[in-house]
């Protein structure tokens, strides 16, 4: 016998106990997995709850009207009864042939156009003052903001009154000695949609400056400073740095005026009425709907006008949001691997 012992060799584990500790080593993660499914099933079940009164409302209210909308646009329907006389795209065709319709179009293209051109400007204009330090502020950025809180009602019958022939207006031209620059401000065609554009712009600039000016709080102070110490003048810090940086709010503002002068009805509907509107040259494509959909009795025709509405006021806000939102909300919508 060798003085030498031969080295033991651990026995190799039989398969029960390997298996028994693969088991054991796999456990952790099952179980984590258990509870990763569990927490996305909580995580579902929390956002059902949230979204889903939402979702109801926006299906039931809004989602619901334009399908009947478009359903009742086949029609010949007189608003009562069920709808039996189809007449398929007739409608449709007929919204496009009608020169009336082609006018209330090119009136709201204008206001829109307008509306950006005159607010834009004013309202950019007090911002930058009220901005600044100025004895009553307060006071007149509440007077500023007052127009837009009072009903369009007020504001229309309010404005009517006053720019009629023998108005307000007209008498304090008079009294100026001005009497030659009198007009029939709401009838005459030539003047009436620059009337209606200064009866929007009074109403609405407003909300625009106070839209403004809370963009212009995220505008750093301290870059103007070193731009007025390296030799910038006003102008040219409010050029460079202020309004490149206001372009978000500017952009959101511009989406918001261009989809309400698209869908314009109240002030139009009452200081010049949805007939008056047509000859008077300040007709819009809601003030032609109402007219010639539910006062007119043809609510089949009605409801193929408010489907075209629809449409034109939704391509408007997809091409704005494709091509000029898209720079403010790349860097809004990450997905899960950027998350995590």
């Amino acid at each position: 016998m060798s003085l030498r012992e031969p080295a033991v060799r651990p026995a190799a584990p039989s398969r029960a106990h390997a298996t028994a500790g693969g088991d054991a080593l796999a456990s952790p993660p099952a179980a984590s997995r258990a509870v990763s499914r569990k927490g996305r099933g909580a995580r579902g079940l929390e956002i059902a709850l949230l979204v889903g009164p939402a979702l109801v409302v926006f299906l039931a209210f809004v989602v619901f009207p334009i399908v009947m909308a478009a359903y009742y646009g086949f029609f010949s329907w007189q608003g009562f009864g069920a709808p039996s006389d189809f007449v398929g795209f007739r409608n449709y065709v007929t919204i496009f042939q009608d020169p009336t319709f082609l006018d209330a179009l090119r009136h709201n293209a204008t206001i829109v156009v307008l509306s950006l051109v005159l607010q834009g400007p004013v309202a950019i204009g007090l911002a930058l003052l009220l901005n600044r330090k100025l004895r009553g502020q307060s006071l007149i950025r509440v007077l500023i903001f007052v127009p837009y809180v009072i009903s369009e009602v007020v504001v229309g019958t309010g404005w009517s009154l006053m720019l009629q022939g023998s108005g307000a207006v007209n008498d304090l031209l008079t009294d100026l000695g001005l009497g030659a620059l009198a007009r029939d401000w709401l009838a005459d065609p030539s003047i009436a949609i620059w009337t209606l554009l200064v009866i929007i712009t009074w109403k609405y600039v407003g909300f625009a400056v106070i839209l403004f000016l809370a963009g212009l709080q995220g505008v750093p102070e301290e870059l103007s400073e070193a731009a007025a110490i390296d030799g910038a003048s006003w102008w040219q810090i409010q050029r460079r740095i202020t309004l490149p940086l206001l372009g978000p709010t500017l952009r959101i503002w511009a989406f918001l005026s261009i989809i309400g002068s698209l869908q314009l009805f109240d002030l139009v509907y009452i200081i010049w009425g949805q007939y008056i509107a047509a000859t008077a040259g300040t007709s819009t494509m809601a003030t032609y709907m109402v007219a010639n959909g539910r006062t007119s009795g043809s609510y089949g025709y009605g409801n193929a006008v408010a489907v075209v509405l629809f449409l034109i006021s939704l391509v408007v806000a997809l091409v704005y949001q494709r091509f000029v939102l898209r720079r403010d909300t790349a860097g809004a919508v990450t997905t899960a691997g950027e998350e995590r």
